[in-house]
C-alpha cells in the first residue's frame, strides 16, 4: 500500500505522485482510488487500490539506479529481431513490464537504430512514449526539469 505523497511508477503511463485517496462510485460500483498526478504534461491518474498489484506500479529508482539506468543507456545495443513487426512487439512486452532498465533499452536501441536506419511510424512513437516514461521517473528522482532529464538521456547514448 502507498501513501500521499509516495512517488511511483505506472507501468505504460510514467512516473508520479500520489496526491490523494478516494473512494469514488464509477459505474455503480464504490472503489478507493490513488489520485497519482504526472510531472510531465499535469495529467492526473485514478488507479484502482484493488489492482495495483496486477498493474505492477512500483516505487520509483532511487539517485544510485539512476545511475545504473544512464550506465544501461551507455551500453552497446542489444540484440533485437529484423522483423520490425516482432521487434515492435518485444519491445512493447519490455515496457509493459515497469522494469526501469528495460524501458532504458528500449530507448537506447530505438534511439541508435534511428540514428543508423531510420525507424518506422510505430516504432518512432514507441520510442516516444518509452522516453517520456523514462524521462518522468528520472525527472522525480533526481528533482531536476524535464529538459535536463531529456539531456541526461541523450548525453547517455552514443
Amino acid at each position: 500500500m502507498f501513501n500521499i505523497g509516495d512517488k511511483v511508477v505506472y507501468p505504460m503511463h510514467g512516473a508520479g505522485i500520489i496526491e490523494a485517496i478516494e473512494e469514488k462510485e464509477i459505474l455503480g460500483k464504490k472503489r478507493k482510488y490513488y489520485i497519482m498526478r504526472m510531472p510531465l504534461g499535469d495529467m492526473k491518474v485514478m488507479i484502482p487500490l484493488d489492482t495495483v498489484e496486477d498493474i505492477g506500479i512500483r516505487e520509483i529508482i532511487s539517485l544510485s539506479e539512476v545511475d545504473q539506468v544512464i550506465a544501461v543507456l551507455s551500453d552497446d545495443i542489444s540484440k533485437m529481431p529484423l522483423n520490425w513487426n516482432r521487434r515492435y512487439r518485444a519491445n512493447m512486452d519490455r515496457i509493459k513490464s515497469g522494469d526501469i532498465y528495460e524501458v532504458a533499452e528500449v530507448v537506447r536501441n530505438l534511439m541508435l537504430r534511428d540514428r543508423e536506419k531510420g525507424l518506422s511510424t510505430g516504432e518512432r512513437k514507441m520510442l516516444s512514449n518509452a522516453k517520456q516514461i523514462l524521462v518522468s521517473e528520472i525527472v522525480l528522482a533526481r528533482g531536476i526539469e524535464e529538459k535536463a532529464a531529456e539531456e541526461l538521456i541523450n548525453d547517455a547514448v552514443q
